[in-house]
């Protein structure tokens, strides 16, 4: 396994039916525990040590979590939650992680998830929430410190279930989202160009992917201009485009849908050059490739049945004597001339090319994810993320699949209409306007005219990938967000069957 991974140790999840016991609860270290809004006297009743917690809920704050301790060896510390019965999967999950946060500066442990007061759809759907938000607290982002911090939990048990749950789907997820949030974490001269490359190949190698790497010599063959020009101003030739391919049993060659992802693992600005406060966190754009590379992780472990390519746009943008600049005049993969206009703008050239090279091997779908435009934020804030589409009648479906599945988006246009705020008297289009206006919109149309073949695509600026405090059920600033939403697309919406018509 390459260095640069996370251990590969995963969370020991248990699961137990029916009624709560004293030796269960004896065993834990702490218990986590979901009641309705207004729970009744039963519910407490379900629960050892019942009337402890009755009293301690009498005493507590309405609709603030409460903490308790049990009367046993271990003296269980337990953490009540009510929740209004029917909410929201955001609205859950964001519960979850508060209920998660109030149980993370005690010991690790044996910890335990229990819902009670619900019916059984519900209980197993709030099961499931908790579940995630465990997985993704339990997982500790890179440190270099002498001293390693410690998971803060051993193993998680699912209690008072009705029936067995399958925790397969929000495992795979949450394997997915921490290898967002770890790869998101590395520092950049940890994770360089090369050794980005070298943990994709690692992860094919032991996962089954095909995997090729298109140098910049390749790519200059390619015609890959629009990269290049980004990756001109680095001080060797360590950037690349790598392709990843998924391809279960003896599928189709095309693929049903393509993750492509901007991953810029530096971003300086470029010639335009970035202020501090704007460049501190800028190892951090490469986000977008490792929601790419997360949700491909989701999807080949839980073995389904899709084919899937995954693109990674991999360089720095760097500031130099060779750095591309303003007024440089581009030609893309397809043909296309492009008059540079501000070299910070530099995902969407990255991102032109390898759009390209996607559409044209014609898969049923593409999905690209990118940390885009500070416009988006500024449209939605962090706590939503943006998605633009070539297929205008997919806005409901795509707010839905983000209701849904907790990561929540908001569809924009994109079009020809727009492009006129990007016409050159030099090139066939501007990279971007000078004015700045609706960039995140401009942004969208702009990579609208790399997809050949009519491939529906939609792409996703990641707006919400950072978020302070937290999002949904995960508890760190960095969010992983895109996963989630991902495996909700292929798997519940099944958008790329809809795409292939």
């Amino acid at each position: 396994m390459h260095e640069l991974l996370p251990d590969a140790k995963e969370l020991r999840v248990n699961q137990q039916l029916g009624r709560i016991s004293a030796d269960d609860t004896d065993k834990l270290d702490q218990l986590l525990l979901i009641l309705p809004e207004t729970p009744k006297p039963g519910h407490f009743r379900q629960i050892p040590e019942g009337g402890r917690l009755a009293a301690a809920h009498k005493k507590s704050t309405p609709g603030k979590p409460f903490v308790t301790r049990l009367d046993n060896a271990k003296q269980t510390l337990v953490v009540v939650g009510c929740l209004k019965p029917g909410a929201a999967a955001h609205e859950r999950l964001s519960f979850a992680r508060r209920l998660t946060a109030a149980v993370i500066g005690d010991k690790p442990g044996q910890l335990g998830l229990a819902a009670i007061g619900f019916t059984k759809t519900q209980q197993g759907q709030l099961s499931l929430d908790a579940l995630a938000a465990t997985l993704a607290a339990g997982f500790c982002l890179p440190a270099f410190k002498k001293n390693a911090p410690k998971a803060p939990f051993r193993s998680v048990r699912l209690l008072g279930l009705r029936d067995k749950l399958d925790v397969g789907r929000v495992r795979a997820e949450a394997r997915g989202n921490n290898l967002v949030r770890w790869l998101t974490a590395l520092p950049p001269n940890k994770l360089d160009a090369r050794n980005y490359a070298a943990v994709a190949r690692d992860l094919a190698r032991r996962h089954g992917w095909q995997f090729t790497r298109y140098s910049t010599s390749q790519l200059e063959k390619l015609g890959a201009g629009a990269f290049l020009a980004v990756a001109q101003g680095n001080a060797d030739n360590s950037a690349s485009i790598v392709r990843l391919r998924y391809r279960p049993k003896a599928r189709s060659a095309r693929a049903d849908i393509s993750l492509v992802g901007k991953g810029i693992i530096f971003d300086t600005g470029g010639t335009n050059l970035k202020p501090f406060q704007s460049m501190l966190d800028m190892h951090g754009d490469m986000q977008g490739s490792a929601v790419a590379l997360g949700s491909l992780l989701a999807i080949s472990s839980m073995k389904l049945p899709i084919s899937v390519d995954c693109w990674l746009a991999i360089t720095e943008n760097r500031t130099g004597p060779t750095a591309y600049k303003s007024q440089d005049v581009i030609t893309a993969a397809n043909g296309k001339t492009i008059q540079t206009i501000h070299t910070d703008a530099e995902g969407r050239m990255a991102l032109a090319d390898t759009l390209v090279l996607a559409s044209r091997e014609k898969p049923a779908m593409i999905v690209d994810y990118a940390t885009l435009t500070g416009t988006c934020i500024s449209a939605i804030t962090t706590r939503y993320a943006g998605v633009f589409t070539n297929r205008e009648e997919w806005h409901t479906k795509l707010q839905r699949i983000g209701a849904d599945s907790g990561e929540r988006v908001w569809p924009f246009p994109i079009g020809k209409e727009f492009l006129s705020e990007l016409d050159s008297p030099v090139a066939d289009l501007m990279q971007c306007s000078p004015n700045g206006a609706g960039d995140h919109i401009l942004a969208g149309s702009f990579l609208g005219e790399f997809i050949e073949n009519d491939v529906a695509w939609l792409h996703m600026d990641l707006s919400a990938g950072s978020h302070k405090g937290g999002l949904a059920h995960v508890p760190t600033e960095v969010t992983g967000f895109g996963v989630r939403y991902t495996m909700n697309l292929v798997l519940d919406a099944k958008l790329q069957e809809t795409a292939r018509g």
